[in-house]
C-alpha cells in the first residue's frame, strides 16, 4: 500500500510501477510546483501520479487509452478524496490523435510511457502539442534499452532535456524537459 500526503490509498487492482512512485515522490519533494498548475498525466494507468499532482494543488486531467478509462475513472473515484473530485478529469488519448480536444498544459507528467519504440513518434507529437515554451515536462523511466535513449535524443530535436533525478534503489532516472528557445534573426 502506497500512502501519500497523509491520504491512505486503497490497494490497486493492478501493479504499482517503481517510475509512477518515484515520480510522486519527486513532487511530493517540491520538484516541481504544482499549486493551481493545468497538468496533463499520460499513459496515466491507474492515476497515481495524477492523483498525488491533484492532492498537491494541480488542476489535473489524467489519460490513457480509450480501453483503459472505465478502470482509471474507477481508481480516481475510489481514491481521491470527495472534496478533489473537481480538480481531476479522466479523459481517453491515443497518442498522436484527437490532439485537436486538447489544449496546452503547464506541465506534462509521464511515468513508464516511453518503452514502445512504435510509439515513440505519436507521444512526441502529443507532447509537442500538449505543450508551450513555458510547459514543464517530467518523465520517469528506466533506461533499459537503446531505443529508450533514442527517445530521449528525438525530443531534444525539440526541448531541453535534463536528468533531474535517479533513484539507484530501483535505477529509475526523471528526465525534465521545456521547449528549446528558438533563436530569433
Amino acid at each position: 500500500m502506497y500512502q501519500c500526503m497523509n491520504h491512505r490509498f486503497q490497494e490497486y487492482s493492478v501493479l504499482l510501477l517503481p517510475k509512477a512512485v518515484v515520480l510522486c515522490m519527486y513532487l511530493e519533494a517540491g520538484g516541481v510546483d504544482l499549486q493551481g498548475r493545468s497538468v496533463v498525466e499520460l499513459g496515466a494507468g491507474t492515476g497515481l501520479v495524477g492523483i498525488v499532482a491533484a492532492l498537491l494543488g494541480a488542476n489535473v486531467t489524467v489519460t490513457d487509452r480509450e480501453l483503459a478509462v472505465e478502470f482509471l475513472k474507477s481508481n480516481v473515484q475510489d481514491n481521491l478524496p470527495k472534496e478533489l473530485e473537481h480538480k481531476m478529469s479522466v479523459k481517453a488519448l491515443n497518442w498522436g490523435s484527437g490532439l485537436e480536444h486538447f489544449s496546452h498544459f503547464d506541465v506534462i507528467l509521464g511515468a513508464d510511457i516511453i518503452y514502445l519504440e512504435e510509439t515513440f513518434q505519436d507521444l512526441l507529437k502529443t507532447i509537442i502539442h500538449l505543450s508551450t515554451e513555458h510547459t514543464v515536462i517530467l518523465l520517469s523511466c528506466r533506461l533499459r534499452y537503446q531505443r529508450d535513449h533514442n527517445f530521449l535524443d528525438m525530443m531534444r530535436k525539440h526541448f531541453t532535456v535534463d536528468q533531474v533525478h535517479y533513484d539507484k534503489n530501483v535505477d529509475v532516472y526523471i528526465y525534465k524537459a521545456q521547449k528549446a528557445q528558438r533563436e530569433e534573426f
